[in-house]
């Protein structure tokens, strides 16, 4: 996806000038943040947190379902940082719920651990007929938070259909890795206007649109007007697993 969606490192609302650098938006004077000695020199793990006012209700299911994925598959925090490309510090944090990730980052780690993005989000003590009310939404942002996904299926059991409501700000940009093979994306644009990039693939898309595409390679979700866009994603993976 978005890719909830996918890859790469977080993304800021686009100018005329291009993407803001995380240099150039951050205030002068301000110290960097620390980074593991192990890190590359641009991920700095405190990028990988959402806004301070995003959602927290996910913070202790991912957490949890975090753990368990990666101690099942018998990885280290070392070993699934250098797979994920997140940072060592970072996922730690997330096992203890002390940090709310971005939906770029669990993007990362999904696919790291080979598994669907449901599992990550997945309270599996949840049986039965499942209402999930608008006011109590679990929403997942992009570090900037120009970029949301509100999942609108119970967080039951993984699965390998998953129903996103997403929302891209005016005239930003979200960038996804490549999803596992066989990870089919079929999205419709309900309001605004969408310019999808896939591949090498440009598709402009106006309110009423929808595009079916194959997700195992790097796309791109663009707003390039100054209205937000609002859309809804059906994923469907090969197999569920986890």
């Amino acid at each position: 996806m978005l890719s909830l969606a996918g890859p790469s490192s977080h993304r800021r609302p686009e100018s005329a000038a291009g993407p803001a650098s995380s240099t150039s938006s951050r205030p002068k004077g301000e110290t960097p943040p620390q980074r593991d000695a192990d890190e590359a020199p641009d991920e700095a793990w405190t990028y990988e947190m959402a806004p301070q006012d995003a959602s927290s209700a996910l913070t202790g299911i991912v957490g949890a379902n975090l753990r368990r994925l990666r101690t099942k598959r018998g990885l280290s925090l070392e070993r699934l940082a250098k797979a994920s490309s997140v940072s060592r510090a970072m996922l730690s944090q997330i096992e203890l719920g002390q940090s709310t990730p971005t939906i770029n980052v669990l993007w990362k780690i999904a696919r790291a651990l080979g598994v669907p993005f449901s599992a990550l989000i997945s309270d599996q003590s949840i049986g039965g007929t499942s209402i999930i009310p608008a006011a109590r939404a679990k929403v997942l942002t992009s570090h900037d938070g120009s970029f949301s996904s509100r999942a609108l299926f119970p967080f039951d059991v993984p699965r390998t259909v998953e129903f996103y409501e997403l929302k891209l700000a005016p005239l930003a940009t979200e960038h996804a890795d490549p999803h596992p093979p066989g990870t089919v994306e079929n999205l419709v644009v309900t309001s605004g206007t969408l310019e999808m990039i896939v591949g090498a693939e440009r598709h402009l898309l106006a309110t009423g649109d929808a595009i079916l595409f194959e997700a195992d390679v790097p796309h791109q979700y663009r707003n390039p007007t100054k209205q937000e866009v609002i859309m809804y994603l059906v994923m469907t993976y090969v197999e569920k697993t986890g």
